[in-house]
């Protein structure tokens, strides 16, 4: 796990130091440079494999090619056989020169046989061609823009920001859409000109040209068959601890995130590390570190764990928005930055459960209530009749029952949370800031794709291209890396991901409960207990603090900024937290989206350069 940053233009190369330098954390190991007349190529490194002889960039054979990779490419060795039956000598033992000799072999392609987390270029020095390629599912960020003459890519946001051709504006567009995901969905980032490679995509940017074109080369699709449930249980549990197998090749020691839910208790049943590591908060219903605890007892494992107060919580929320690069409302992510710290004590590489609800059919929104269902029986023209009626009303306790259920999927769900809807968003907006783009626009192409297939199937797939790249992965990577840790997801494998995509939609939600095949799998490792438990995520108390005078301080004192008034009605925001801290209404997640927002703004556009001294 590293990272990499790198630049094309006919100027001077003096400039990557300075871009390396703000991607440190990603790789306090070691850095590394190339350069010549077009290019220049930065890399910071953590050493997790061949830690002698896996300095970056590395060249081929001729020097004609260099690569800077970050990830883990978990079947390298296989692949690595076949390039030496080819006729390719390698001259270290790493995955990084593996992708290298590949794609000389096999271009493109060589991206079908990867299985692992990635995200790279290679400088084909001859031909003045840069390739790229980002994972799969998008475990892995990259992002590149074309400003003054000059093509910029890296591993963060961050880094471009030090090249003197970066101008630095914020994306109008993306403000909008973010109150609603709670998170950057565009491929235009929260900075203007600034763009996602998505996952499953590659790019070649030919420099003599100054063409970039972009391709797709992996395609996420659901294929249910008819199969047995204990042939497919046995095999869910046989191809998850394959993977799990796979994801502990490291020439250092690998621990486990443990929480109380089924998806990390699973993984740590199976893989029996030295240590798990947990954290939770001094609040009753919000700590799952006495849970963590006993099931490390029983598999006589040590768990290292931690609390978190209201004071530390709110102390690093800054950090998390400067470290996630982009505007992350996603209440979790501050926890997860405190466990990535206390893991990184003690290990360099841990193992996490993230992707199993979205492969297996995890989350509570896949499970239709049944009072919803019965409803649903009367014809659409009655149910749509009555949510025009009450949509305009105010709030009452039913009222999003019926709103849902006069409307379709494809209306109302964009992923597992939902902030602000398209009216609300653009009511406490200000007029540079509102637009006519609504979430069901962004969310359309990737129904029509799905559009015969069942509701359940419905949410996988949107979440797989909207919450799963875009919240859960972006903060386990960018949270992890900022403490120099490498997290691993095994169940969020391509070869998991083909026999879950086969799974019909009954063995995912069955018996009442969700994940029901991957329950049934889980049964043969863990105590019952754990494999029943429902889904309780990363639980924060946010809906307490913000109604004690402390935090709801500090949230009014941001929301009465001079420059809040340029994207917010601060009238709107004042009275959105005013309701909630007297306890008239649950506004929590609204107040919580808005202000890291602001957080994220204040970093690093009007505090920037005097905070980046700080970020250790």
């Amino acid at each position: 796990m590293c990272g990499f940053c790198g630049y094309i233009n006919r100027k001077e190369k003096t400039h990557i130091k300075k871009m390396n330098d703000m991607i440190a954390h990603r790789g306090p190991d070691d850095e590394s440079y190339y350069t010549d007349d077009d290019i220049a190529m930065g890399f910071r490194r953590l050493s997790i494999i061949d830690l002698k002889g896996g300095r970056q960039p590395i060249s081929n054979e001729d020097n004609t090619m260099y690569i800077t990779f970050n990830g883990e490419i978990y079947n390298f060795k296989e692949i690595k056989e076949d390039l030496i039956n080819k006729g390719h000598n390698f001259k270290t033992n790493t995955d990084t020169e593996v992708i290298l000799h590949g794609y000389e072999e096999y271009k493109e392609k060589i991206l079908n046989k990867l299985r692992g987390m990635f995200a790279f270029v290679i400088w084909n020095k001859k031909d003045k061609i840069l390739f790229g390629a980002r994972d799969h599912f998008g475990q892995k960020p990259f992002y590149y823009c074309q400003m003054q003459g000059t093509f910029m890519y890296a591993s963060e946001i961050k880094s471009l920001l030090k090249h003197p051709d970066f101008l630095k504006k914020v994306n109008n567009k993306a403000l909008k859409p973010y109150l609603t995901f709670q998170t950057s969905v565009l491929d235009e980032t929260f900075f203007k000109n600034v763009y996602k490679l998505k996952p499953g995509h590659y790019f070649i940017y030919d420099f003599n040209k100054d063409k970039m074109e972009i391709k797709k080369y992996y395609e996420i699709t659901f294929d249910p068959k008819n199969q047995n449930l204990d042939n497919l249980v046995n095999e869910i549990d046989n191809t998850i601890t394959k993977s799990i197998d796979y994801h502990t090749i490291s020439d250092v020691p690998v621990g486990s995130y443990l929480s109380g839910g089924i998806d990390s208790s699973y993984v740590v049943s199976y893989l029996k590390p030295d240590k798990t590591f947990t954290v939770g908060f001094d609040y009753k219903d919000f700590n799952e570190v006495p849970l963590a605890k006993e099931l490390s007892t029983l598999l006589h494992i040590q768990n290292k764990n931690e609390l978190i107060n209201a004071d530390s919580f709110f102390d690093n929320i800054d950090k998390v928005q400067y470290y996630a690069d982009e505007p992350t409302a996603n209440l979790s992510a501050v926890p997860l930055y405190f466990l990535s710290k206390l893991a990184s004590k003690d290990v360099k590489v841990v193992l996490s459960g993230e992707g199993a609800d979205e492969l297996f059919g995890g989350y509570p929104s896949y499970k239709e209530d049944d009072l919803l269902k019965k409803y649903k029986k009367l014809p659409l023209f009655l149910r749509k009749f009555i949510k025009t009626v009450v949509s305009p009303l105010p709030s009452f306790h039913g009222k999003n029952f019926l709103t849902k259920g006069g409307s379709k999927l494809e209306d109302y769900y964009v992923g597992d949370a939902f902030i602000f809807n398209n009216k609300e968003a653009n009511k406490i907006l200000t007029d540079q800031y509102k637009n006519n783009l609504k979430y069901q626009d962004i969310t359309k192409p990737y129904y029509d794709k799905v559009k015969d297939k069942d509701d359940v199937t419905k949410m996988q797939y949107i979440d797989m291209h909207f919450w799963l790249p875009n919240d859960i992965l972006l903060k386990a990577d960018k949270m992890s890396m900022a403490n120099s840790l490498e997290l691993r997801v095994p169940i969020l494998d391509k070869e998991v991901f083909k026999l879950a995509s086969s799974i019909p939609t009954e063995y995912k939600i069955s018996k009442g409960t969700t994940k029901y095949a991957l329950r049934r799998a889980a049964s043969k490792r863990i105590p019952e207990d754990w494999y029943k438990r429902r889904k309780k995520g990363f639980p924060v108390p946010i809906i307490k603090w913000f109604r004690e005078e402390k935090y709801y301080n500090i949230v009014k004192n941001m929301f009465e900024e001079d420059f809040t008034k340029d994207f917010f009605n601060q009238k709107a925001l004042l009275k959105l937290l005013e309701d909630h801290y007297k306890g008239k209404k649950n506004n929590c997640r609204k107040i919580w989206t808005v202000y890291v927002f602001l957080v994220w703004y204040k970093r690093f556009f009007i505090d920037f350069e005097k905070t980046l001294d700080s970020n250790a």
